[in-house]
């Protein structure tokens, strides 16, 4: 039989071994293939489903809804419609997450640049150069 060892596939994934045989234990993954002594042989197939469950876990789909996907997908082509949903949905909320982050990264990289504008150690203590850059990151928010 060929295919892929549980280590390979955990490597190619990024997922754990833990993670793998969880995933199978709930019905994430369906239909391990096994070597006549037991042991899991992952396919193709079943590499391709990981990097997509890598994809949506990575981007904060809960294991419900990955479970939901993955079961309207076995059930056939009729189920497109409601997979396609699912997966506008997930996007609507990952570029929301997006948004958001890009929010408090520029919020964080304005208060580095306070930082950076303050003169050297020897001109007030930390606690005197942090007000100071609070109050020009305040006066630069207001147009001051």
């Amino acid at each position: 039989m060929s295919g892929y060892a549980p280590s390979e596939a955990a490597r190619r994934s990024g997922f754990s071994l833990d993670t793998l045989r969880y995933y199978e234990k709930i019905g994430l993954l369906a239909d391990v293939e096994r070597t006549a002594g037991g042991q899991r042989v992952f396919t193709d197939d079943d590499l391709s489903w990981l990097l997509l469950f890598r994809c949506l876990r990575d981007t904060g789909m809960p294991i419900a809804q990955m479970c939901r996907y993955a079961q309207l997908a076995r059930e056939g082509e009729h189920t497109a419609d409601d997979r396609r949903e699912l997966l506008q949905h997930h996007a609507a909320r990952v570029e929301e997450q997006m948004r958001l982050l890009q929010r408090q990264y520029d919020h964080l990289r304005e208060k580095i640049r306070c930082y950076e504008r303050l003169p050297g150690p020897d001109q007030g203590s930390e606690a005197e150069r942090a007000t100071k850059a609070e109050r020009a990151m305040e006066a630069s928010r207001s147009g001051g």
